[in-house]
């Protein structure tokens, strides 16, 4: 289902919105404000996935579009969102090993939204994100993937490390792409596989990369030592996609 609303301002609104069950990705609420109206929306996001924010004056006013937000400002999902079975489900279906995304803290919302565009066409059976310090479905993802999203399973989890764990159990292989990694070409990346993105800046965290079986490169010839993090997952996909034809 995909809502048409991104940023829900004011107090009644934000609470109904909770009420009505749309996927909150996130709650900015005047710091120190404690009335009853405020309490009943955070109890009512304590129940969801919400990340609860509380911030000044000053911010709420920068995210706010109309000027009366009341003290509290939502930001909704474009879109819903999976769960990491329904990715795992859509590899099955297809009779697929599974082929998934695993996004960390990807925050730019345009880079999110060409690495699910790249995933589609990849032929990837869904993407993985995180709760926190991430971008989420955002309308300018949404725009960003080309429709993609409409196609591509995104999941959004409390803990990155935790759900590579969990998936290893599935018999799934984790690649990260890092500098320091072994060049691409010489990794064996058919079967079941993950390939994790690390942050625009950062790259992939420390406990993220502990995790993964195999660490990539990308060969890079040029003046600058790193790719935009959306191209970098198009350059990996692709040889996973290389050698899953062979």
């Amino acid at each position: 289902m995909r809502y048409n609303e991104f940023t829900i301002e004011g107090r009644n609104a934000v609470l109904e919105a909770f009420r009505a069950g749309k996927t909150i990705d996130k709650l900015f609420v005047l710091d120190g404000c404690q009335d009853g109206p405020i309490k009943s929306i955070t109890r009512e996001a304590r129940k969801t996935d919400a990340i609860i924010n509380y911030v000044d004056k000053e911010q709420l006013d920068r995210l706010s579009s109309t000027g009366h937000h009341q003290g509290v400002i939502a930001q909704a999902a474009a879109y819903d969102y999976a769960e990491v079975s329904d990715i795992l489900d859509a590899a099955r279906e297809k009779g697929e090993p599974p082929f998934i995304f695993v996004l960390d803290e990807i925050e730019d919302p345009h880079n999110l939204g060409a690495i699910i565009r790249t995933a589609n066409l990849a032929g990837a059976h869904g993407v993985i994100i995180p709760k926190r310090r991430a971008v989420g479905l955002t309308a300018t993802v949404a725009k960003t993937s080309a429709g993609a999203i409409n196609y591509t399973p995104v999941a959004k989890v409390t803990n990155i490390s935790k759900t590579i764990e969990e998936l290893k159990k599935e018999g799934i292989w984790f690649v990260c792409a890092d500098m320091g990694g072994t060049t691409m070409y010489d990794l064996d990346l058919k079967g079941p596989i993950g390939l994790v993105i690390g942050n625009e800046g950062a790259g992939v965290s420390r406990l993220v990369k502990e995790k993964c079986d195999f660490v990539a490169s990308i060969p890079m010839k040029g003046d600058i030592d790193s790719l935009n993090a959306s191209v970098a997952a198009g350059v990996m996909a692709y040889e996973i996609v290389r050698q899953r034809l062979q």
